[in-house]
């Protein structure tokens, strides 16, 4: 229970349908938060719903964790030019393999949370991944690391809802996180600071030169270990055209910009792969960030190859692949 309405709802469903529902908060981050996930009053909200539903309610403190597993390789992967997902490697490191495995000690049959995304059994009793029901809630693609043995412990009560259906249901019973606005962002980044500030303080940021695609001079940015590729927004190097990162070398502080043509790849290659049940290879939906549309593409021996050309994918994003709404698995760009 992060404090939401959509874990709130998740374990409202479960004590409806006659589970033995106990809520639990990973305590994840001790700084400033500001993100409307993780802070003291989220753990609060968790606590105080979990009386409204009169179920015991517990706080697993996994601070060490999180440190280690999240925010040190996101300050790993900027140092070295990458763009990393937070959100994916907690999911990956923290909430399906620290927190179940702290379930599983504790002798509890399975692990619900307030995803939205759906659980599918086949014929032969395999556990599949699937888009949720609420197509601009979805968030099936931060749970792609998942493998089926984590899958079949699992339980996604929300994914059969839209959203406005788990806030009906949270103002039907009453619960104080009915209207509670979604969380937003990196939990342990700050809107006040931002990425910026929250690096500064934990490494140097360096200064790095622009180049365009003959290696000509093109401009300066202030620090190199911001920079994203696909990154518009300071890459004009003092000129009016538009210009965009396309490639990112932190060790020489040099950053490749080029025009929205230059932008464009025919496939990306992938590292790190995980798979739900067994690899793929042949046609695929490939997904490059959370919230963008899934295109044609065809994967073999570790590479994606779009149909038709897309934006580069900065290397650390996670690309997932789907046969239709069901998620196959998917990789870290390198």
């Amino acid at each position: 229970m992060s404090g939401g309405v959509d874990s709130s709802v998740a374990a409202a469903l479960l004590a409806e349908a006659g589970h033995d529902v106990v809520g639990a908060t990973m305590k994840l981050w001790g700084g400033p938060s500001d993100s409307g996930c993780c802070s003291v009053a989220d753990v609060d909200d968790a606590r105080r719903v979990a009386q409204q539903l009169g179920i015991t309610h517990h706080v697993f403190n996994f601070t060490a964790d999180f440190d280690a597993r999240v925010v040190e390789p996101y300050v790993a992967a900027h140092a070295s030019g990458r763009t990393p997902n937070p959100c994916i490697d907690c999911n990956r490191h923290l909430k399906f393999d620290r927190f179940l495995r702290r379930a599983r000690q504790l002798g509890f049959d399975a692990v619900a949370t307030g995803h939205h995304a759906r659980m599918v059994t086949s014929a032969g009793g395999r556990r599949r991944l699937v888009r949720g029901r609420d197509r601009a809630k979805d968030q099936s693609y931060v749970l792609s690391v998942l493998s089926g043995e984590q899958l079949a412990r699992c339980l996604l009560p929300v994914g059969e809802l839209t959203k406005p259906e788990v806030r009906g249901h949270a103002r039907a019973l009453g619960l104080r996180t009915a209207a509670k606005p979604d969380s937003q962002d990196v939990c342990f980044i700050t809107a006040s600071g931002g990425r910026a500030a929250f690096l500064a303080a934990r490494m140097p940021l360096r200064p790095g030169r622009l180049v365009d695609t003959e290696s000509r001079p093109a401009g300066a940015v202030d620090a190199v270990e911001l920079v994203t590729v696909g990154q518009r927004r300071g890459m004009a190097g003092g000129g009016a055209r538009r210009r965009y990162a396309l490639s990112v070398d932190a060790a020489s502080a040099t950053v490749v910009v080029g025009d929205a043509d230059d932008l464009l790849t025919d496939h990306v290659v992938l590292g790190a792969t995980t798979w739900v049940d067994g690899s793929v290879r042949g046609p695929v939906l490939a997904q490059t960030s959370a919230h963008g549309a899934p295109v044609p593409a065809h994967f073999d021996d570790g590479i994606v190859r779009f149909d038709e050309r897309q934006r580069r994918v900065a290397p650390g994003q996670s690309v997932v692949l789907y046969d239709a709404d069901d998620v196959v698995g998917g990789g870290i760009a390198a």
